[in-house]
C-alpha cells in the first residue's frame, strides 16, 4: 500500500510525550500535527506559572490546568486522540527546598503523586509522570531524597495499575539496571517503566526490560527500527513561545512515521505495533 494512502486511512500515530502551555498555541499546535497525520498524543504537564507551587504547596492547579488544556484540545480538533500523564516534575524540588525544609519539599512531592494516582485511578489521566529526579549534577541529598520520592511513585503507579514515565539522567546501562531495582523494590512490572527521552536502547537485553520512549530524531528511529518494535516515538515539544519548535516539532512524529513508510525501513504492521499496540498494552487504553 503506497505511503499516502497509507495516512489516508489513518494509522494510528503516537506522540508519547508532548507539553503544552497556556502562553503556548496549544490547540493550533494539536491541528497542525493532525494535518500532518498525527492521530494521538499524551500530553505530560510541566511547571507553568513561576511561583504557584511555592505559594499554595499543592500540584492541584498545575493538574487541573494540564487536565483544562487537554480539554481545549480535545474539542477544537476532536480527530485526534488525547491522554494526559500527571506528576511532580522532578526538578521542582530545587525550588522547594530553596523556600522550605528538605524533608518538607518531598511531603509536597509525595502529596503531589498521591494525586496523580488519583486522577488515574478516576480515569482523567493514564499514567503518572514525567517523575524522576533531575538531569544533571546536583548535590547527594537532592538525589538521595529523589530517588524517595521516585520510589514513591513507583508505589503509587503499582496501586493505581498505571506506568510511570520517568525524567532523569541519560539512560546508560548503570541507569536503566538502578531504575529496574527500584520498581523491582515495590513490585511494579519493569515494562510498566516508561523512559522518558530515551536512546534507541531497544532490546530487554539493554534496557532491563524498562520500556523506551524514544526522541524521534531520524536517526535515533532508523537504528531503533531496524532492531525492534519495543518502543514508542516523542518530541518533548514545549509548546514555549520563547523556544518554538523546541525540543523537537509538533509535526515530527507523523512525519518520521512517513518517511520509515516511504522508505520501506518498516511496514505497516510495525508501525501499528509501535504507535498502537505499545501503547494500549502500556497504558490499558483503546486507541
Amino acid at each position: 500500500m503506497p505511503a499516502q494512502d497509507t495516512f489516508e486511512n489513518k494509522i494510528p500515530i503516537l506522540d508519547n510525550h508532548i507539553h503544552l502551555d497556556p502562553r503556548g498555541q496549544m490547540e493550533e499546535n494539536i491541528k497542525r500535527f493532525a494535518k500532518a497525520g498525527g492521530t494521538h498524543v499524551v500530553i505530560v504537564n510541566k511547571p507553568y506559572r513561576e511561583g504557584e507551587l511555592l505559594e499554595t504547596k499543592s500540584y492541584q492547579k498545575t493538574f487541573d490546568l494540564t487536565l483544562s488544556m487537554a480539554d481545549k484540545c480535545r474539542e477544537s480538533c476532536p480527530e485526534v486522540g488525547v491522554y494526559v500523564v500527571l506528576g511532580p516534575y522532578p526538578v521542582d524540588l530545587l525550588r522547594l527546598t530553596e523556600k522550605m525544609s528538605i524533608s518538607d519539599a518531598k511531603k509536597v512531592m509525595c502529596e503531589g503523586m498521591e494525586l496523580a494516582k488519583k486522577y488515574v485511578v478516576e480515569g482523567a489521566a493514564i499514567a503518572i509522570g514525567e517523575i524522576g529526579r533531575p538531569h544533571f549534577q546536583v548535590e547527594h541529598d537532592i538525589i538521595k531524597c529523589s530517588n524517595e520520592i521516585l520510589t514513591f511513585g513507583m508505589e503509587c503507579a503499582k496501586d493505581a495499575g498505571c506506568p510511570v514515565v520517568l525524567h532523569t539522567e541519560s539512560a546508560s546501562e548503570a541507569v536503566w539496571r538502578e531504575l529496574a531495582e527500584m520498581a523491582d523494590s515495590v513490585k511494579l512490572p519493569r515494562e510498566k517503566v516508561i523512559k522518558h527521552f530515551a536512546p534507541p536502547a531497544v532490546q530487554e537485553t539493554e534496557n532491563f526490560g524498562l520500556f523506551p520512549s524514544i526522541l524521534a530524531s531520524k536517526h535515533s528511529v532508523k537504528e531503533a527500527v531496524a532492531r525492534s518494535d519495543r518502543f514508542m516515538m516523542e518530541t518533548d515539544f514545549l509548546d514555549d513561545p520563547a523556544r518554538p519548535g523546541a525540543v523537537l516539532g509538533i509535526t515530527t512524529v507523523p512525519k518520521v512515521t512517513k518517511m520509515l513508510l516511504q522508505n520501506e525501513l518498516a511496514d505497516e504492521d510495525k508501525l501499528i505495533r509501535i504507535h498502537k499496540d505499545n501503547a494500549e498494552k502500556l497504558y490499558g487504553i483503546e486507541m
